[in-house]
């Protein structure tokens, strides 16, 4: 059996195993996974075959007692109401609530509840109901013995993708522990204004704010992770089609486009369908990095290459290996339909994001605190419900 001296994990919300391989990466082994979706189950078992410790279900509906104890509890729980496309429902919503199934999972272990925790969600999170989610949040991992860093990367500092999230590392700790004093208090690119003002407007929160280093600057370009695809490629959209994408770009959009299929090379951008002032309108992007990967949900999700140059142009959708390559991983096995595959990214982590936090932030205090010695206990307390009811 897992135990929490060593540097094990149980993955919540596992979705095709992307937290996994980041962990991995960093020296830390899985002793639990769960996700709902069976779409996504068949991705992380063609990946992982013979995962075993993997268990499909409801996360209300699991006990305490099918949890390995374990050093790490990691939970990408669904962001659906926590984002504007979801209507921000927050944490009350039919999707995002899973939070409270987690935390009361959690609760019900007792002495054996994991020492650390990661969290990861959209940035919206932050603001969701004014903020109230994310204090009622904060305040729940404080009631069972949490006390809570929260802070903001970003893909494209390591991948060619926009994908910002919001990731809260919770320590169990001694109520008596005190923390770093106020020189971490203060704006950096890992704590953004909007997050270091929300941390010192509520001082009724447990916070433990630890130094990190500078994350690193993104290198890699759109074009560095496309498949070379012949133009005979069943992906190719076509002449007519790719010609209506164009005409559904703004003026000033279609205006960057002309000059990409006037140029003597080859160059790339992405595209996003919108709807602006009731009209579906296509959104180009050229600055070298693709837009935020999303669920194809309704034709909108799916993201567009456009490649033009040498007086021409021609349009596809991004395939799932390049999605993968967006993730930080290109030996996943994605032999299913195309949405399934786009699905499954698009709800995933970013591998070496996880990988730095691993590197950075969880081995180092896993080491100090909890490598050579039993963790901290002490009794659990269950979430009350009326936090999770709260709108």
């Amino acid at each position: 059996m897992a135990t929490r001296n060593k540097k094990t994990f149980a993955e919540f919300f596992a979705g095709i195993g992307l937290m996994r391989t980041g962990l991995e990466r960093a020296g830390w082994s899985v002793a639990f996974a769960n996700d709902i979706d069976a779409q996504k189950e068949e991705i992380y078992q063609a990946s992982f075959p013979g995962s075993y410790h993997f268990r499909p279900g409801d996360i209300h509906g699991f006990s305490p007692n099918e949890i390995p104890t374990v050093s790490l509890a990691t939970a990408s729980f669904p962001c659906n109401d926590l984002s504007l496309a979801g209507g921000r429902k927050g944490l009350g919503g039919k999707n995002s609530s899973a939070f409270w199934g987690f935390v009361r999972l959690l609760g019900r272990m007792g002495q054996r509840v994991p020492p650390l925790l990661l969290i990861e969600n959209v940035t919206g999170f932050l603001t969701s109901n004014e903020g109230r989610d994310f204090e009622d949040a904060m305040l729940a991992l404080n009631d069972l013995g949490y006390a809570v860093d929260p802070f903001v990367v970003d893909a494209a500092w390591f991948v060619p993708q926009s994908r910002r999230r919001l990731f809260v590392v919770g320590m169990k700790v001694p109520q008596s522990k005190t923390f770093a004093g106020e020189e971490l208090y203060e704006e950096t690119p890992l704590r953004p204004n909007a997050l270091m003002q929300f941390i010192l407007s509520r001082p009724d929160i447990k916070w433990a704010l630890h130094r990190l280093p500078s994350p690193p600057t993104g290198t890699q370009q759109l074009k560095d992770i496309l498949e070379d695809l012949p133009e005979t490629f069943e992906g190719w959209w076509s002449a007519d089609r790719a010609a209506y994408l164009l005409n559904q770009m703004s003026s000033r959009h279609r205006k960057i486009a002309d000059k990409m299929i006037a140029g003597r090379n080859w160059s790339y951008g992405t595209v996003f369908r919108r709807i602006r002032n009731a009209k579906s309108m296509a959104e180009l992007r050229t600055d070298g990095l693709a837009g935020c990967l999303r669920t194809p949900r309704g034709g909108s999700g799916r993201q567009i290459l456009f490649k033009a140059g040498k007086g021409t142009y021609q349009v596809r959708l991004l395939t799932p290996r390049e999605c993968g390559r967006l993730m930080g991983v290109d030996d996943f096995s994605v032999d299913v339909p195309l949405n399934q595959a786009l699905f499954g990214f698009g709800d995933a982590v970013c591998v070496p994001a996880i990988e730095w936090i691993a590197t950075n932030y969880l081995n180092p205090v896993w080491k100090k605190e909890y490598a050579s010695k039993a963790a901290t206990q002490g009794t659990a307390k269950i979430l009350p419900y009326r936090r999770a009811a709260r709108a």
